[in-house]
């Protein structure tokens, strides 16, 4: 809790090193024309307030498969799958993995096959084991095997040898990533609309509206409907929206 007159408001970690006091506010926008087509204000804590899981239920109102635009955040195991299933095409950045060592080798360069055995980059295979704990992950110690092997110093700090984690969804995130660094289709269709949908972003915060104005999840989400409402008036009025005979048209674009 960060402030003594709502006690709703929380610590939010956008990144590992960047903190903001408050709320989360999540925006799903139409890139095309601009318009806001769901909105949910949350508090910065809990799992249930994670941006991937938020996510899941902007999109939930869609009644037929869409592009899906979104940064690393909703680039979870979980969402990736729950949003395939529902025949939606991701285009989800997928989050930079970190190696044990800067600069060394990654998951990516580990070989993980059908038969449930991982091959490290210096050609040691290990079985993995069955899936454990809380979050159902599979590890492969790779042990002595690390000893006097030439890619020890670019692979693990660990005195008793690498131990690779697997987590649930492990191939879908494996494809995330090889999509968004060798695909040019996927690069240019998240170049083309991020930068529309940081504008609509944007368009939310300015003047000041960053800074919210009352207490509590339900008030400001509240008011974070209205100022979208506002918002898609303002933009409609802009692509030509017109009231006549009493029914509201936009006028046809022309060439």
């Amino acid at each position: 809790m960060v402030s003594t007159v709502d006690p709703e408001a929380r610590h939010v970690h956008k990144t590992r090193s960047h903190q903001q006091d408050g709320f989360k506010a999540h925006l799903a926008v139409e890139p095309e024309t601009g318009l806001y087509t769901a909105l949910a204000l949350r508090p910065g804590a809990g799992t249930e307030h994670h941006e991937a899981a938020v996510g899941l239920d902007l999109l939930a109102a869609e009644d037929t498969p869409v592009d899906a635009f979104g940064d690393t955040a909703y680039s979870t195991g979980d969402a990736r799958q729950a949003l395939e299933e529902a025949g939606h095409r991701l285009f989800f950045k997928p989050a930079p993995l970190r190696p044990a060592v800067p600069g060394g080798v990654t998951l990516d360069d580990f070989v993980i096959t059908t038969t449930a055995t991982v091959t490290c980059p210096a050609g040691h295979t290990v079985p993995l084991s069955d899936p454990g704990g809380h979050h159902h992950q599979r590890k492969a110690s790779f042990g002595s095997l690390c000893t006097g092997c030439p890619l020890r110093e670019r692979c693990t700090k660990a005195k008793a040898g690498r131990i690779l984690t697997i987590r649930p969804h492990h191939d879908l995130l494996t494809a995330a990533r090889h999509q968004a660094a060798h695909d040019p289709d996927w690069q240019a269709a998240y170049r083309r609309w991020r930068p529309p949908v940081e504008r609509a972003v944007a368009w939310i915060v300015h003047r000041g509206n960053r800074r919210l104005r009352y207490r509590g999840t339900i008030t400001n989400d509240t008011w974070l409907h209205t100022r979208a409402a506002a918002l898609n008036l303002r933009r409609l009025i802009n692509l030509g929206l017109t009231h006549t005979d009493g029914t509201w048209h936009i006028a046809p674009a022309t060439a």
